[in-house]
């Protein structure tokens, strides 16, 4: 599952995981780091859904499980953060804890869901995922990923 949010990037432990939000001018960028690129895209999610909503403390009422086809890294963080954007739009969910793993072919993503109306929100809803500084890669300390959102 998702990590603390103690550090700010891979300065701190090699294993150590972790995500934030720093907020621009008309949108949001979300940082992310993680041992496996997996745990990487995990915390991206916590780090999107903590820039509106605060899950501390809230059950969630289903799990769902999708599963993205193998593709470049960029395009597995963009789908898996429009599938987000998806289920809180279209049917009003968001994931209050996210599992990544690895399977033959493509990425295997275990969401545990709960009501919009169940969470505390703290801002506006992302709309959006910006292509254009989305980056994601291996590094000395693990993964790290990052791009921005742009919220209504």
């Amino acid at each position: 599952m998702v990590g603390d949010t103690g550090g700010y990037g891979q300065e701190s432990r090699p294993d150590a995981s972790g995500h934030r939000a720093v907020a621009q001018e008309d949108e949001l960028r979300i940082e992310a780091w993680a041992k496996s690129r997996e745990n990487c895209l995990a915390e991206a999610v916590a780090a999107m859904v903590e820039c509106f909503a605060d899950v501390a403390g809230v059950r969630p009422t289903g799990v769902s499980r999708i599963r993205l086809d193998e593709a470049c890294d960029e395009d597995l963080l963009a789908a898996l953060l429009d599938e987000i954007l998806y289920r809180l739009d279209a049917e009003g969910q968001v994931p209050v804890d996210v599992e990544a793993d690895e399977a033959e072919d493509g990425l295997d993503v275990r969401l545990a869901l709960a009501p919009l109306s169940d969470v505390r929100l703290t801002g506006a809803a992302p709309t959006a995922v910006a292509w254009e500084e989305l980056r994601i890669g291996p590094g000395p300390s693990g993964w790290s990923c990052a791009c921005a959102i742009t919220t209504h």
